[in-house]
């Protein structure tokens, strides 16, 4: 674990080529860490390595569907061979899928559980026994501000993001006499390729934009967050400023799980 400088630490991030992994995994390769970048695109993944090539740390491109746990096993042996173990790990890797209890079809709803659920899960299982070959490390788990009030028609993928959370909070008490931390965020509208793809789905032809906007305003801030943002708050968790932290659900919602949709009637 790190105060402030990565040289040296190896870490796993998971849905590193897009969004909220790929966040975190620049922000931890530029401050000089090795980040063994888990994703399925194995053509983003390159474009990825490239953009980080001059970076002071490494940046390792895996291709693996984290529902794959003989893949994951696999990525594993690697990373015990090439580096002994690592410092930390995130799972970011996740999918959105729409629709009410009785509007989702059951392969919908296993899909949005095995990714976002088991695959979290899967890479937990073969990460932690490299965190524990360090002697310390930190976990953090991407769930969403969804895990605490849900939108409407989102039912497999709230589901999916409130059961990370006792995922987070079962591992914590487990790992925690090993020296290893685990805790999550939960962001509220972070502005990345799944947010805008959502933005499309629902614009009615409207800009992407405005929706996005319109999106944003709904947060106390008053707009969506940014990947930056999230990656910050999940490398002050895996670092050692975090050090008395674990079992806990870091809010990155500008506010938006704060308020009540209710609002006092204008004073005339």
């Amino acid at each position: 674990m790190s105060d402030g400088s990565w040289a040296g630490q190896v870490l796993l991030v998971t849905g590193t080529a897009a969004g909220i992994g790929g966040g975190v995994a620049d922000l931890l390769v530029r401050a000089g860490a090795t980040v063994i970048g888990v994703d399925r695109d194995a053509d983003a993944l390159a474009t990825q390595a490239q953009e980080l090539a001059g970076a002071p740390g490494v940046f390792q491109p895996t291709t693996a569907e984290v529902t794959d746990q003989d893949r994951l096993a696999v990525v594993a042996d690697q990373v015990r061979a090439e580096h002994g173990g690592l410092d930390g790990l995130v799972c970011a890797a996740g999918i959105q899928r729409y629709g009410t209890v009785d509007g989702t079809d059951p392969a919908t709803y296993a899909e949005v559980m095995d990714v976002n659920v088991a695959g979290a899960f899967n890479t937990c299982r073969v990460a932690i026994p490299l965190i524990r070959a360090r002697g310390a490390g930190s976990v953090v788990l991407v769930s969403s501000a969804q895990a605490y009030a849900s939108q409407s028609a989102v039912a497999a993928y709230t589901a999916s993001k409130a059961a990370l959370l006792g995922l987070m909070k079962a591992m914590a008490v487990d790992h925690s006499p090993e020296g290893i931390r685990v805790n999550a965020v939960c962001p509220g509208s972070i502005d990345t390729p799944m947010l805008r793809w959502a933005a499309e789905l629902f614009s009615g032809g409207r800009p992407a934009a405005d929706v996005v906007a319109e999106w944003g305003a709904s947060h106390p801030i008053g707009r969506v967050g940014t990947v930056d943002e999230v990656a910050k708050a999940e490398e002050f968790l895996l670092s050692k400023r975090a050090s008395f932290i674990t079992g806990a659900d870091l809010k990155v919602d500008g506010g938006l799980t704060a308020g009540l949709a209710a609002a006092l009637p204008e004073a005339d």
